[in-house]
């Protein structure tokens, strides 16, 4: 049936809404899920300036290291050509900045474990924006242009991290310098002189922690988020009633 949507007819037209209790239940029970949201993101940004002012009161510059004695850093491959559409998300730097999108590229393929990212591990882009990113979605394969860091024996990712960190403008610098049209940093770069503490275990623990609850607040910001975009359309719709969305969402909220 074709519908003239022109402004006077379109005002002629008559629909079915729920009750205004139900709507202001409906964006009452979406709203909190948001807010839990961004709460979550508060608070990942606030355990990871803790955990990097701990790193800077705790450093010596007399005390220098290398980043490539503490983690083996592993290229990823050229993994999205001829992708499936299926299977795993090919990470590239555009997943590293802004997340899993539109563009995002899904592949099927069986990939060196090195090259596979999982959630709680740290990827670095070595080209184009230079970034550190702990990765927190599911299981991806990991692109090219992008290290997985895989911390050495007896090294906690939080504190390799927190190294990198130190590092990373002085990495963009040298990008920048590069004649190309993305700029890089080569292997070499992670040989060069890094503040490292001598890490004792109460400071471990303390690193380890802070990693690990900002972890979980990132994995449960994907819960929320894909309970908020299930919901939605259910409520809207009136296939389930407000009481049925918040019996769902108890576990979350």
């Amino acid at each position: 049936m074709n519908l003239d949507l022109s402004q006077k007819n379109f005002l002629s037209y008559e629909f079915e809404l729920p009750e205004l209790s139900s709507q202001s239940a409906v964006v009452q029970l979406l709203g909190d899920l948001d807010d839990k949201v961004v709460g979550n993101r508060g608070l990942v940004a606030s355990l990871d300036t803790l955990r990097k002012q701990i790193w800077a009161r705790v450093s010596r510059v007399d005390a220098e290291s290398t980043l490539s004695s503490h983690a083996q850093f592993v290229n990823g491959g050229a993994y999205t050509k001829d992708a499936t559409g299926k299977g795993r998300v090919v990470v590239r730097i555009a997943e590293l900045n802004n997340g899993i999108g539109s563009s995002t590229v899904y592949n099927d393929l069986d990939v060196p474990d090195k090259q596979v990212a999982r959630a709680g591990d740290l990827l670095m882009s070595w080209s184009g924006s230079l970034t550190a990113v702990r990765w927190y979605r599911d299981d991806a394969i990991v692109n090219q242009h992008i290290f997985k860091v895989i911390p050495n024996g007896g090294t906690h990712v939080w504190a390799v991290a927190c190294a990198i960190e130190t590092k990373l403008d002085q990495f963009r610098e040298i990008a920048a310098g590069k004649a190309t049209t993305m700029g890089h940093i080569k292997r070499a770069d992670l040989d060069a002189p890094v503040a490292w503490p001598e890490i004792s275990d109460r400071l471990n623990d303390a690193g380890k922690a802070l990693w690990e609850r900002a972890l979980a607040a990132e994995k449960e910001n994907q819960i929320l988020a894909a309970t908020r975009d299930e919901l939605l359309p259910l409520l809207m719709s009136g296939k389930i009633t407000v009481k049925d969305a918040e019996k769902s969402v108890e576990g979350v909220l």
